[in-house]
């Protein structure tokens, strides 16, 4: 089945919401469609739950080139600084427009919107804590899916939900549309679009333990890399510190911002030792770091070097009412998942993998960078976690990856929507869905014995351990190796299934397919940057080393080769120094 439109955006996250929203208010475009594998309030923004951040000041004085040094430090200086300062200064009109289109957010008694700290934002360049995300108690993101979403319907923007991105069509430079997968009736539809906008989201299920949903598979950047488009800066992956024990289900930051403190097997707040300033708000990677060296000195709750090993997180001084006002969700998730109340027990918790800093290339407005020398793939954007700006450089502060969808969504939209209005489509082949079909019949016909259950275990085991919280040379490369021999079993994947409706074991597969793809990506990227920066720990480089590596990696996929290239960072505005909290 074919679709002719203006704008198809592929993903109904908050990044793609968000943009479907914007470029529905140009006038000069009349057809716009979200293509989303899931039904847009499901999307994994909705997970997102302490906060946005905004130098809105309602508490506290705060500035937005605070909060744009905050960035910029918190990323280890991998960040580039004007598109920082883009971030921080849209953040505050961005957040009175969600205000404006509904969002409920917490108030202060003057019925201002209220904030509260997070990890890594300071005042006055680092002087101390500063109160800047802005909540809707533990839920902001799904009010923002709740929001965007009335907004995008009342705006009559259309929308095709359980449809499975297969293919990215360009010729030559300039991308023509998307072919895609109706889950509900296993149909190809092909969507020729005068302009694209991938908003797929992350790819943290390539990880054992991780905060991502299960459709986090990062089918954007793979379809790309599968074409042969570089990924940026793909060796930086965030482990959230505190995830629930077993689990990986994220207990949000906000605890810790409403003063939650983390405390090893003795009760000691040993952040004290790790941070002094801004204690358990530092930023992420170095909690989550901090944890783990816990852990293997043996100061877990368990008291064991190695293994299932964990950490509290103490909320038992806060008190109910803080508790079940401002964190309602997390106390019941405590309540089922752990049998525990917060109010009366710590937090059993441990670092999870959570946010990839890296992702497709791209300028401010979202257009998609096909090379290290800034050529642009006319037609094809990207927004949200798939895409890589860069603002979160080397480590994503807490809140900013909300800031990120709305600012960079929005500007992205604006953007897509201006090119859509002065653009012709160009002419696709009538055989277009061939590649998509291919890969279909494929696993159709295939009659290897290999399962995908086995392969998925062994690469997400394989991430975890050999390209994880801490990293050296030895594990990375023989975590490569095992990938490159995960990705050859894969080529003789088949799907018994052979029902045209619902077939989720075909869209398994297609997953795990992009999560090995991504994987390679990763963990060759990380192999070959040899210092330590933001979440990317090595025990072999553990300094920083802006000499030789304060630079983007650009990753190109080739079969089953990954060929690097480097671009400079934008360091325009704040000299890099040593990171200290």
């Amino acid at each position: 089945m074919k679709h002719e439109l203006d704008v198809v955006v592929v993903g109904a996250g908050g990044a793609g919401l968000y943009a479907a929203l914007e470029a529905s208010r140009n006038k000069k475009v009349k057809n716009i469609a979200v293509v989303s594998k899931l039904f847009p309030v499901r999307s994994h923004t909705g997970a997102a739950q302490g906060g946005i951040g905004a130098a809105l000041g309602n508490l506290e004085e705060d500035k937005p080139e605070w909060h744009a040094f905050d960035t910029v430090k918190g990323g280890d200086y991998l960040v580039d600084q004007q598109a920082a300062m883009i971030l921080a200064n849209e953040a505050v009109d961005s957040v009175y427009d969600l205000e404006h289109n509904g969002l409920p957010f917490n108030r202060t008694e003057e019925g201002k919107i209220d904030q509260r700290r997070f990890g890594g934002h300071t005042r006055n360049f680092g002087e101390a804590a500063v109160r800047r995300s802005c909540y809707a108690a533990d839920r902001t993101g799904h009010m923002i899916l709740q929001t965007l979403y009335q907004q995008c319907i009342k705006n009559k923007v259309a929308f095709f939900n359980e449809f499975h991105l297969l293919d990215v069509l360009i010729d030559g430079n300039t991308c023509q549309g998307i072919v895609a997968y109706d889950l509900a009736t296993g149909e190809l539809h092909t969507f020729h679009a005068k302009a694209v906008l991938l908003a797929t989201g992350g790819f943290g299920r390539m990880f054992r333990i991780t905060s991502n949903a299960f459709a986090n598979t990062g089918d954007g950047p793979a379809v790309l890399a599968q074409q042969g488009l570089p990924l940026e800066d793909m060796e930086f992956f965030q482990f959230h510190p505190t995830g629930i024990r077993g689990m990986g289900i994220l207990i949000t930051e906000g605890v810790r911002g409403e003063g939650g403190i983390l405390r090893n097997c003795d009760g000691e707040r040993f952040m004290e030792r790790y941070a002094p300033t801004l204690l358990d708000l530092a930023p992420r990677d170095m909690i989550a770091r901090a944890i783990t060296t816990e852990i293997l000195n043996g100061k877990g709750i368990l008291k064991k070097p190695q293994g299932d090993d964990y950490v509290h997180l103490d909320t038992t001084h806060l008190g109910k009412e803080v508790l079940e006002k401002k964190l309602p969700d997390i106390t019941e998730f405590c309540r089922t998942y752990q049998d525990i109340d917060p109010i009366t027990t710590p937090i059993p918790v441990q670092p999870t993998a959570h946010y990839g800093m890296g992702g497709i290339p791209t300028d401010v407005n979202g257009q998609v960078f096909g090379d290290t020398k800034g050529t642009i793939v006319e037609g094809l954007y990207a927004a949200g976690e798939c895409a890589c700006v860069s603002v979160h450089g080397a480590n994503r502060l807490g809140t900013n990856s909300l800031v990120d969808l709305i600012v960079f969504g929005k500007r992205a939209g604006s953007s897509v929507a201006s090119f859509a209005a002065g653009a012709q489509h160009q002419p696709i082949p009538v055989n277009a869905d061939d590649r998509a079909k291919k890969r279909i019949i494929d696993l159709s016909n295939s009659s290897s014995n290999v399962k995908q259950d086995v392969l998925r275990k062994k690469m997400r085991d394989t991430m975890m351990d050999g390209v994880g919280i801490f990293r050296n040379g030895n594990d990375m490369a023989d975590a490569i190796e095992t990938i490159k021999e995960l990705r050859e079993d894969a080529k003789d994947l088949s799907v018994s299934d052979a029902n045209a409706k619902y077939n989720t074991e075909l869209m398994d597969t297609m997953e795990l397919k992009n999560l090995l793809d991504l994987s390679l990506i990763t963990a060759v990227s990380a192999h070959n940057r040899q210092e330590s920066r933001g979440a990317h720990a090595r025990e072999d480089f553990p300094d920083r080393d802006d000499a030789n590596f304060l630079k983007h990696t650009y990753a190109s996929l080739n079969k089953d080769e990954v060929r690097l290239e480097y671009k400079s960072v934008d360091t325009s505005i704040w000299e890099p120094k040593p990171r200290k909290y």
